[in-house]
């Protein structure tokens, strides 16, 4: 499927080169030739997702006068790109960014080994924790408990438990959102919440905004149900959201759907603002874009002085807009495989129609599990197990990644599971090829972009903790030493992805 075309500016062009970081020359390094420079410059961009792929750069002179340098500089620097495979040109049409063919992007997304496979393998492939217990017993015993009655039925709910559903919009309702059970529909899970959204509203073919990066998992199941995506590069781990590129994109592109983390950000941990989310909301209404706000992080903040914004349906109460995803997975357990969605009443009424066709329903016997969790304050305190084991967790390995890896580099998340990093210029598919041979195994960036951004990065989330962070950390460490000397698995010599 052809990826949306995008057209960057000259001005938009020139700013994001001057706001690249310079990295220091070593002792008696030469400075590059302003071309090479330039090319460097727009080839990490590339990489790094800030200029998508397939993205129609500004013409020669254009840019000449943006960055106040000869057309002829700009020239050199656009054949060096085509000529390492990061543009392509069409004489009369213009250039586009590109990724070199023999590129290695993956093609599925993130799954943990199954224990008996782990031995001594340090598995960072996904952010999940064990459960919080004794919550999780408790829960199931209490289910058990409540289950006689509905063993007496024929066990389908195709929109959830009228109970569970009550007890979530409820919730919704404590938060500040006034929500009816009608707004609710129990799903099989985030990925399944998400599965029926995109067959809902987004047919083969159709746009879908997505920020870049994004979570791994869910850009596969929308490339898999036949959408176009269009990646909308987050400004940093911090800022996040940058309203004027998906203004741009709401305009230019007419997604029909955009699909945000906003809490917590997957994989970057950043936390958008209450300007952020109604900006968001404000533009997508604008251009009758479905906006569909992932808030399964929305209970992980880690730092006790993290104030929350409202949630994203705040700014849309009636749901015409704003469609929410939530999740039992990553705050509580993710074998408790219990998602649903909040949307205006003829959304979840569509949704359910649809199901016919899909699961029928969620298992029962988990959704009593979860109501009863939500009902006897269970919930909160199992959270706060959660909270406490990835505030650990992430500061250990924060710490001894600094330790190992002193030059890469990351933001620390205030929420969240995921630690988004910056390896150094090697290659971040390289490191997870040969890291997985000497037994830790962790997700690359292009995992998290659309066609070969973030070659640069890995992802690492909190689910070790003390002497286990730090071996994690020492063999990515070696890991990294193997692909500075050129080690592949492959026989291949490339080592890093930047000159």
């Amino acid at each position: 499927m052809a990826q949306w075309t995008s057209a960057m500016g000259a001005a938009q062009l020139a700013r994001l080169l001057g706001s690249q970081q310079e990295r220091p020359a070593g002792p008696g390094t030469r400075r590059p030739p302003a071309y090479r420079a330039l090319a460097d410059g727009i080839r990490l961009l590339v990489l790094e997702g800030r200029v998508p792929v397939a993205a129609r750069l500004p013409a020669e002179r254009e840019l000449a006068l943006a960055l106040s340098v000869s057309r002829t500089t700009v020239a050199a620097a656009y054949e060096a790109l085509r000529t390492e495979g990061f543009l392509e040109s069409r004489r009369g049409a213009g250039s586009w960014t590109a990724v070199p063919a023999g590129n290695p992007l993956p093609a599925r997304g993130l799954e943990p080994l199954p224990p008996e496979r782990l031995g001594s393998m340090i598995d960072l492939g996904t952010a999940a924790l064990p459960a919080p217990e004794p919550w999780l017993t408790r829960a199931v015993r209490g289910a058990l408990e409540e289950l006689p009655p509905y063993a007496h039925t024929h066990g389908d709910y195709p929109a959830g438990l009228p109970a569970l559903r009550a007890m979530i919009a409820d919730r919704y309702t404590a938060r500040g959102i006034p929500t009816m059970p009608e707004q609710i529909m129990v799903t099989t899970g985030a990925m399944g919440a998400m599965d029926a959204i995109c067959h809902l509203f987004a047919g083969r073919g159709e746009r879908i905004a997505v920020e870049s990066p994004s979570y791994a998992n869910i850009l596969q199941l929308m490339r898999e149900t036949g959408a176009r995506l269009v990646p909308v590069a987050m400004a940093d781990a911090l800022s996040g959201w940058d309203l004027d590129r998906w203004r741009q994109v709401f305009r230019d592109a007419a997604p029909r759907i955009a699909y945000i983390v906003a809490d917590f950000h997957n994989p970057t941990g950043a936390l958008a603002d209450e300007d952020q989310r109604r900006g968001l909301v404000e533009a997508a209404r604008s251009a009758g874009t479905v906006l569909v706000a992932d808030e399964t992080m929305s209970e992980l903040w880690l730092d006790d002085d993290v104030r929350m914004p409202r949630p994203v349906c705040a700014f849309d109460p009636a749901g015409s807009t704003v469609v929410t995803v939530g999740s039992a997975s990553k705050a509580f357990w993710a074998g408790m495989r219990i998602g649903w969605v909040r949307a205006a009443p003829d959304t979840v009424r569509s949704l359910v129609a649809a199901r016919a066709y899909a699961d029928l329903g969620t298992p029962v016997l988990e959704q009593l599990a979860v109501n009863w969790l939500f009902g006897t304050g269970g919930w909160e305190r199992a959270v706060e197990v959660r909270r406490a084991q990835a505030r650990e967790n992430r500061d250990a390995l924060v710490a001894a990644v600094r330790r190992a890896l002193p030059d890469w580099e990351f933001e620390v998340p205030r929420g969240g599971l995921t630690l988004w990093v910056r390896t150094g210029g090697l290659s971040g598919s390289r490191l997870a090829e040969v890291g997985e041979r000497i037994g830790v195994r962790v997700p690359s960036g292009p995992r998290f972009g659309v066609d070969g951004a973030f070659e640069g990065y890995v992802r690492l989330p909190f689910t070790v903790s003390g002497a286990v962070a730090e071996e994690a950390a020492v063999r990515l460490a070696a890991a990294a030493r193997l692909v500075e000397k050129g080690a592949t698995g492959t026989g291949e010599t490339p080592r890093t992805f930047v000159a």
